[in-house]
């Protein structure tokens, strides 16, 4: 670990994360496995966490025409609220919803215990409520999970405290003289952090499928019916097939590596120009090769789409399977330890892990 951050400048435990949380509303608390926001009254039209699926059949997410799956729905997540009933409780909370929000209650309606979670998070403190009412990316994923912050946060404090222990034991005295390296590959990792848990997170859709043509449109449209992580939870009216779970793994497999390659070229960037900058003014037959750029970032990208795309996509089913346990919904912090341990243990193993890479491909 400690070598690692020495000489590549990003840390290899700045990996990416999978959630699952529970919704809370008026009437009641939703399980954690919530991730179906049905947005509709006349078609059934149903705004999905993190993906849809057909289930080898027509392109709808609906319940059908009242059946068994909408019985549980209503019971689960409250009665669809229509336009008029929504702008009542939008007014009487003196608040405004988003442009997606507001086009879901005019076509279909919303869930009201769906729309009172919106409410609430939008009425937090600063800088939370802010960022709700003006980061789609945030507030949609804090609908689909409520421990979403908690976990960020988690990956967050474990990542930089490891980091920051490992730069500390391998700088020695010299740690404040190079803080300026240091806290910049800190940011780097905060950044990493913070990018590679949303991509599996589950999150609240709003609004129409892509409608762009050409390869990008349907590029779009086929990820859009993929679920968030390999392990997302099944909810009525929205079923995940084999194919579409093992063609999430290699999507965000790519989207993993596509993080790791550029933080790779950002990190292993700024380490060799601070590194040829010190050397140019005094040299030391103690000075360690500096690594190559573009083979260091194709070891990070690589490193990611494979080894922390595994690790995270099965952490992410087994806090799925804790936190849907009869004793993580009566006692929660059992949840949340468990988030904590797991990562903790992910991070040791993912920094071992990249060091014995880096050597086997002579980046180190």
């Amino acid at each position: 670990m400690a070598e690692l951050t020495v000489q590549l400048r990003i840390r290899p435990d700045s990996t990416g994360n999978t959630i699952s949380g529970s919704l809370e509303g008026e009437k009641g608390n939703f399980d954690d496995e919530s991730r179906v926001l049905e947005i509709g009254s006349g078609d059934r039209q149903i705004d999905d966490f993190g993906g849809g699926g057909d289930n080898g059949g027509g392109g709808s997410f609906g319940g059908g025409d009242g059946g068994e799956g909408d019985s549980e729905d209503e019971r689960e997540f409250g009665p669809i609220l229509k336009f008029e009933d929504v702008m009542k409780e939008v007014e009487a909370r003196g608040v405004e919803l988003p442009p997606d929000m507001m086009e879901a209650a005019k076509r279909n309606g919303i869930r009201k215990l769906f729309l009172l979670r919106y409410l609430d998070l939008q009425e937090s403190v600063w800088p939370l409520g802010f960022l709700i009412k003006y980061c789609s990316m945030l507030r949609n994923r804090m609908l689909a999970d409520a421990s979403f912050l908690f976990k960020v946060g988690t990956e967050i404090v474990i990542d930089s405290g490891c980091a920051t222990y490992a730069e500390m034991k391998k700088r020695g005295k010299d740690f404040w003289a190079e803080f300026e390296l240091y806290f910049a590959d800190l940011l780097v990792g905060i950044v990493v952090d913070i990018a590679l848990v949303s991509m599996l997170a589950p999150y609240a859709r709003f609004g129409q499928p892509s409608a762009s043509r050409g390869l990008f449109g349907s590029f779009q449209r086929a990820a859009s019916v993929l679920p968030s992580s390999v392990f997302e939870a099944e909810r009525p009216g929205c079923k995940f097939s084999v194919k579409q779970r093992i063609a999430t793994y290699f999507y965000k497999g790519v989207l993993y590596g596509s993080v790791g390659f550029g933080c790779g070229i950002v990190g292993q960037g700024i380490a060799n120009l601070v590194m040829t900058a010190k050397r140019s003014i005094r040299k030391s037959d103690e000075d360690i090769p500096i690594p190559p750029l573009l083979k260091s970032a194709a070891l990070w990208g690589v490193f990611l789409a494979l080894s922390s795309n595994t690790r995270y996509q099965i952490i992410n089913g087994l806090e799925r399977l804790v936190e849907a346990s009869p004793v993580a919904k009566q006692v929660p912090p059992v949840a949340m330890a468990f988030t904590v341990g797991v990562r903790f243990a992910n991070n040791i193993y993912g920094g071992m892990q990249f060091v014995d890479w880096a050597k086997w491909s002579g980046v180190q």
